[in-house]
């Protein structure tokens, strides 16, 4: 199998591990940087085209900020999120607000923000009427149901299965009560794929989309400011795996605006997507070391990380590729699963893996983990979260989230109350 390509050479890693301890995380400045450029430069043609970078992927200011230099804005669904994106000045409409089972306080910081609120629900509407008001722009949120076909995935599931967005009925009815209370400008999302690589997946939902923005404006006579796509434009997590074909869902997607925008005299009307694994998820890693290794009926290495820092192999039986530093060039003549040290079977990063000989104090690089990774993060077991660095466009690395401490962990109970 075919080696991924380390952000490092093996001799700066290990020096890398040296200053920080195991484990880490480790993002590409450059890289990121590089990857959002492609994706605008792919919908260039549509002038309006925003990226809103999905917060959840990696909450960390520094990489905000970073995508925020790059034209993006920010997909938010929480309090939280809406406040990392306030302190790296993303706010107004360069937010995108989508929640669900959302309080009141969270829709009036939206609110505060001049953030696009999207709603979730119909009943959403009266919710955030009665609470902190109707905003000028409304979005809705579709779930299309039997009308997308689709096998669905173990991250996102199957559109009739899904706790999220409006069915075509109640959307319809949806934009006509909030037109009629005084809304005057209006947007259309879904989010139906995750972690695709088929980019024809992407041009049938901008034709779904799309072909319903004419819809609503000769039934109703709302006019779509935009249409937002959703994200999920997945990431090559195999080595023999490719990329997604950027261009090819650009163009894509401009044959079916013609085709029903253009053809309908509806422009201008903007194209908004919220990818959040594309863009950090192939520049991110989780750097950690061998410290035990076990033969009983298989072969084990346990490694000072565990699903704590990455969960997405636990969680979905994900394929994330391994390296092993310093001996990139051995045979992979060594079976393996690669656990960490939870009190939970399923942490694993690997399963039954052919990978070199590794021994106690190997540092291993876990690729494709910049994304969903450290973001998904726990503390079952008393574990601490992971620091997070940033390998600059200079050669430099910058902590960025200093590893938690003992300290941290005890902060929120009361000992003296014992």
């Amino acid at each position: 199998m075919a080696e991924k390509t380390l952000p490092l050479d093996s001799s700066r890693l290990n020096e890398l591990a040296e200053e920080y301890p195991t484990p880490f995380h480790l993002y590409d400045e450059r890289a990121i940087r590089e990857t959002v450029r492609s994706l605008l430069k792919a919908f260039e043609w549509c002038p309006g085209f925003r990226e809103y970078y999905a917060v959840k992927a990696a909450p960390n200011p520094h990489l905000l900020k970073i995508l925020k230099e790059e034209g993006c804005g920010g997909d938010c669904s929480s309090f939280p999120e809406l406040l990392l994106c306030e302190k790296v000045g993303i706010t107004g409409e360069h937010i995108m607000f989508t929640s669900n089972e959302t309080p009141a306080y969270e829709y009036q910081k939206a609110r505060e923000l001049g953030a696009v609120i999207n709603l979730d629900d119909f009943t959403h509407i009266e919710f955030l009427q009665n609470t902190v008001g109707l905003p000028e722009l409304i979005c809705f949120r579709l779930n299309p149901g039997p009308l997308r076909q689709s096998e669905g995935n173990a991250i996102i599931g199957n559109p009739e299965e899904s706790k999220y967005g409006l069915n075509m009925e109640q959307l319809i009815e949806g934009y006509r009560v909030v037109k009629e209370a005084g809304v005057q400008r209006f947007g259309l999302h879904t989010m139906v794929v995750s972690n695709e690589l088929n980019s024809s997946a992407f041009v049938e939902t901008a034709r779904m989309l799309l072909s319903l923005a004419t819809r609503l404006k000769k039934e109703l006579d709302v006019q779509l400011d935009f249409v937002n796509l959703g994200g999920g434009i997945g990431i090559p997590y195999h080595p023999d795996q490719d990329p997604v074909d950027l261009v090819e869902v650009g163009q894509g997607v401009k044959q079916v605006y013609d085709e029903f925008i253009g053809r309908d005299g509806l422009e201008p009307l903007n194209i908004l997507m919220e990818n959040g694994r594309m863009v950090t998820g192939p520049h991110g890693y989780l750097v950690t070391r061998a410290v035990h290794e076990k033969h009983i009926y298989r072969d084990y290495v346990g490694v000072d990380a565990c699903m704590a820092n990455l969960m997405r192999p636990a969680m979905y039986g994900a394929y994330h590729h391994i390296t092993v530093v310093d001996k990139q060039q051995d045979p992979h003549d060594h079976v393996y699963d690669v656990v960490g040290s939870l009190c939970e079977n399923n942490d694993k990063f690997a399963i039954q893996r052919s990978l070199p000989k590794i021994d106690r104090g190997d540092l291993l690089v876990i690729h494709d983990a910049g994304a969903h990774g450290h973001s998904m993060g726990f503390q079952y077991n008393g574990k601490l979260r992971s620091a997070e660095l940033l390998l600059k466009e200079d050669g430099s690395i910058q902590q960025i989230r200093r590893a938690e401490t003992i300290d941290d962990y005890f902060a929120t109970l009361d000992f003296g109350a014992l």
